[in-house]
């Protein structure tokens, strides 16, 4: 979704379109209009997202942009019932992570045309995650790299049933990203359908992300992360398209005591839309969640799962929601394929499934019926 042009920028775009090497003065010539005025045009197909900027790069018709967390993940699974102060046998494995990089990489297995930012450590981790996901095919050009720290770290212990016991994390990197690193790559996200920002921005930078999309053609979505992480939001959630979060980051960010059912989710769920937020989904767990839409509320119950590890199941239910919404799909069953795609990340040890694609849902679709 871009916004109109005025006729002398559709001019200007109908002549880059023809010559993506085609100069201002060109243009000017062309069109009988001053230099300075081109590019005051130039400067507003970039500001409404019709090109990506130097060499007058067109943007793509559909397309997702993820922004926030990129980290190592490092998960132990304990063998037998954990037992606190002492010493407990577990399997390791390293992986990696970050909501927004969890989403990005999902997006893009499920097909989606995809772009990443945000910051890693100029070290073996943080090219690790470039190059991953540079092989997946998604744009990581907007990444910023910095020697001040070291890329991000998650550890997490899950008990023999797969649950998160204790997560422990280092993510001061993410202090670093300041609201200039989004003008920057502005011209990126405003070509973009749909924006996704995670919590672990810093305040200032969410607060600046969701100024700018407001008065935008893209569409933002903002995922809380954690009951700490959630009160970087603004109190005031106008400019905020969708936002995923449980009930105990509701619960949180509104200041109330909704219960831990399906009620409470629709109440959380409601509370936030009457905060400022165009589209809101509230996890109520295994029981499923509440879908506000623009003029109703549902809840989707969650798809019976024989679950293996439930990390990363909630970024799978976000990317594929936002996959469907880029196809056309309405919220709510946009929603049935997320928590589909959730149950799907359950059943495999990976925080994103290694199979996932667009085959493996409508080959599992059957199951939303059961």
């Amino acid at each position: 979704m871009t916004q109109p042009l005025a006729p002398q920028e559709s001019a200007v775009l109908a002549l880059i379109r023809e010559n993506p090497f085609v100069g201002q003065q060109e243009i000017a010539t062309a069109l009988g209009l001053a230099r300075s005025t081109v590019a005051a045009h130039i400067a507003q197909l970039m500001n409404k997202g019709y090109i990506l900027g130097r060499g007058y790069v067109l943007s793509s018709e559909v397309r997702a942009f993820c922004i926030g967390g990129a980290v190592l993940d490092r998960k132990y699974h304990a063998r037998t019932k954990i037992v606190l102060e002492t010493s407990n046998p577990v399997e390791s494995t390293r992986s990696l992570g970050g909501v927004a990089r969890n989403v990005a990489e999902n997006l893009a297995r499920l097909g989606s045309a995809t772009g990443f930012i945000s910051i890693v450590g100029d070290d073996d981790g943080g090219q690790a995650l470039l190059r991953h996901m540079r092989e997946i095919g998604i744009d990581v050009s907007q990444v910023v790299t910095t020697a001040e720290r070291p890329t991000a770290e998650y550890a997490a212990i899950l008990d023999a049933a797969g649950d998160l016991v204790l997560g422990i994390a280092d993510m001061n990197i993410f202090d670093l990203f300041q609201p200039d690193h989004i003008e920057r790559a502005w011209p990126h996200l405003a070509a973009s359908n749909w924006v996704f920002a995670d919590c672990n921005l810093p305040a200032e930078a969410l607060s600046a992300l969701i100024d700018r999309c407001r008065n935008a053609s893209c569409r933002l979505a903002i995922d809380a992360v954690s009951t700490h992480k959630v009160m970087r939001l603004p109190k005031d959630l106008n400019g905020i398209d969708l936002l995923f979060m449980n009930i105990d980051e509701a619960n949180a960010i509104l200041g109330q005591t909704n219960p831990h059912t399906s009620q409470g989710a629709k109440q959380a769920a409601l509370a936030l839309q009457k905060a400022g937020a165009g589209m809101a989904v509230v996890s109520a767990g295994a029981q499923g969640m509440a879908v506000a839409g623009r003029d109703t509320i549902e809840f989707v119950n969650a798809v019976r799962a024989a679950p293996v590890d439930m990390t990363g199941a909630g970024d799978a239910m976000i990317a594929a929601t936002l996959h469907r919404l880029l196809e056309g799909d309405e919220i709510f069953d946009a929603a049935r394929t997320g928590a589909l795609a959730a149950t799907l990340t359950t059943e495999c040890n990976a925080s994103v499934h290694p199979d996932l694609s667009a085959e493996l849902i409508e080959a599992n679709r059957h199951r939303l019926t059961n």
